[in-house]
């Protein structure tokens, strides 16, 4: 059995690398195309060729993570089928390859496939976006969302405040932050604008600093706004740099445990996590369809193929997964309006699929 393992493994892992490395090059293509039409449009800020081919390089790891579920479904079906066309898994099956074992094989495999995509996604690919959008704000200039840049909220027993961070620059540094402050009634306690900012341990460093802070003037209800210019101030807070982050570029940039955090730090301060909760399940099932696409292709090693067909079956197996696709974008946005459990419309379309998966191959080993 170890002999027909290490043949199956072979097969498919060949197969899907070769239609890792097409679908890659055309990714690639494209994205050259892209840089060549940005040198032209950012020629004066001293952009050229070689940061065009560091752009496209840093966004081959986002790519990978993109396709290799796809790529898991095309190559694996290719194989499977390839194999039923020649009579070779008639002769497995004939040597005692059977149905249950052929399946756990196929997962055993599949679990390196969703261990390679887990880490693509949550680490390298994080990373290299991150890189790349620091990159081209040499070129572009800052990094905002808009003129208004973002907000965010904390909320402590004794205070509340609202952050907004106008951009980050290059260095990954924050832009013109403004941090109202407020006591646990509601009451404005302080505005502190800042020109710049820097991430510390539990704390951000503020440089070119104005602090007004309302004090009493004699009695509580007599108020005066006292204005003090300083070089540094350390303002102590929870919000980390993938909290701003998300809120100022993008959440698909995020590890699934920094929007695991991000999420609780938004209930916590009574804003709606929805949106960012199903993001945080989608990349947790994200590298498991991997499992799914393994599944989806092992039954048309149980179909007869004459000669030509093997195309069509292809074809038709690849149509099944960019359904899957489709569907999981759809619940996604659907949940997202309906305001439904968070990990149950991300896990739905996996479940259903595989159950439809499972239900063809007994079908199929049922027929023969």
């Amino acid at each position: 059995m170890k002999t027909v393992q290490r043949l199956l493994y072979r097969e498919i892992i060949q197969a899907v690398a070769f239609v890792v490395f097409g679908f890659l090059a055309l990714f690639v293509f494209f994205d050259l195309v892209e840089e060549l039409q940005n040198l032209s449009r950012m020629a004066h800020a001293g952009y050229q060729m070689q940061h065009g081919l560091v752009q496209v390089a840093l966004k081959v790891p986002s790519h990978l993570y993109e396709l290799m579920p796809i790529s898991v479904l095309i190559g694996t079906i290719f194989v499977m089928a390839r194999l039923a066309q020649s009579s070779e898994y008639t002769i497995l099956r004939t040597g005692g390859l059977d149905p249950l074992r052929a399946l756990t094989l196929l997962l055993k495999l599949g679990v390196g496939f969703v261990l390679l995509t887990f880490l693509l996604g949550d680490y390298l690919s994080p990373w290299s976006e991150r890189q790349s959008t620091l990159l081209k704000s040499q070129f572009r200039g800052a990094i905002t969302t808009g003129q208004t840049g973002a907000w965010l909220k904390e909320r402590t027993a004794t205070s509340r405040s609202a952050v907004n961070v106008r951009a980050f620059n290059d260095q990954a540094q924050m832009l013109g932050v403004r941090i109202h402050q407020f006591d646990a009634q509601g009451q404005l306690l302080s505005i502190i604008a800042a020109d710049k900012g820097e991430f510390g341990d539990g704390v951000w460093k503020l440089s070119g600093v104005e602090h007004e802070a309302l004090q009493n003037e004699g009695s509580p209800q007599v108020k005066r706004m006292v204005i003090r210019k300083l070089p540094q101030l350390d303002w102590p807070t929870g919000i980390s740099a993938d909290m701003v982050a998300a809120a100022l570029l993008s959440p698909e940039q995020m590890k699934v445990w920094d929007l695991f955090l991000y999420t609780q730090h938004l209930s916590h301060n009574k804003q709606n996590a929805q949106q960012y909760e199903i993001l945080m399940w989608r990349k947790v099932f994200y590298p498991l369809s991997c499992l799914v696409m393994l599944t989806l292709a092992l039954p048309f090693a149980y179909l007869h193929f004459r000669s030509g067909q093997i195309a069509g079956h292809v074809f038709g197996g690849v149509m099944a997964g960019i359904s899957f696709y489709l569907l999981n974008n759809v619940f996604g946005h659907i949940g997202n309006l309906q305001n439904w459990v968070p990990w149950i419309t991300s896990a739905a379309p996996s479940l259903l699929y595989t159950l439809i998966s499972l239900g063809a191959f007994a079908w199929m080993v049922n027929k023969q």
